[in-house]
């Protein structure tokens, strides 16, 4: 059963020798692929490892570039990707509203990546996925990841005037947010065949149907 959240006992920043401790923690079941998930369950993890050219890693937001048409030997990109396997798990977390855990690896080029081994970065959410052109000159299937957990502080310096006002004071912010539990929703839309209650309509996507589940009345007190 795959888990969606964070693991019991591990915490953000929590640092693993190698990908065998990385698995034994539960926080990323394989051993070597880089996405752990299924097709019809949605994608749970995912390592940033350095392995795809078209990765971008902004710290709070990640383009994620998914797996296939690389060339074992080179690891260059050799054909297209395909929306199948892992790639539409995580495109199912899109739909499903699922959070994904993130690892960086020190592998990975980014100022966010730790020296060595590999650093539990917490959860994100999947808010985009598209089908683009990579460096390569091959189509690549890229997803948008945005942190939950926290804001991260900005690595860019910023160079100022001081004038007579002197040095700007700083405070690192960070922001808790409540992770909803989503299987409530998931049931809800699967009892109705993803079926809009109102119109009748069901949308229809690359990776399945999707809806929104929302709530008529707000919830709380004197609800």
């Amino acid at each position: 059963m795959r888990t969606f959240g964070h693991i019991d006992g591990t915490f953000i920043g929590d640092i693993f020798d190698n990908r065998v401790a990385l698995a034994k923690s539960g926080i990323h079941p394989p051993t070597q692929a880089g996405i752990s998930g299924g097709s019809k369950e949605g994608a749970d993890s995912i390592v940033l490892s350095g392995g795809y050219e078209d990765d971008e890693d902004f710290g709070n937001e990640i383009i994620y570039t998914g797996a296939g048409g690389r060339d074992e030997n080179t690891g260059k990109q050799i054909a297209d990707q395909q929306l199948i396997r892992t790639n539409l798990a995580l495109a199912k977390n899109r739909l499903e509203g699922l959070p994904v855990r993130v690892t960086r690896s020190y592998k990975h080029k980014s100022p966010y990546s730790p020296k060595t081994g590999y650093e539990y970065a917490g959860l994100y959410n999947v808010v985009d996925y598209w089908y683009e052109k990579g460096r390569s000159g091959f189509k690549v299937w890229r997803y948008k990841l945005i942190l939950i957990d926290s804001v991260l502080p900005a690595l860019d310096k910023v160079q100022e005037v001081s004038a007579k006002y002197g040095s700007t004071k700083r405070t690192e912010i960070i922001v808790q947010r409540i992770i909803r539990d989503s299987a409530i929703a998931k049931k809800v839309k699967q009892w109705h065949n993803y079926q809009c209650q109102v119109c009748g309509i069901a949308i229809n996507t690359l990776a399945g149907l999707y809806a929104e589940a929302a709530h008529i009345q707000p919830l709380g007190k004197p609800h």
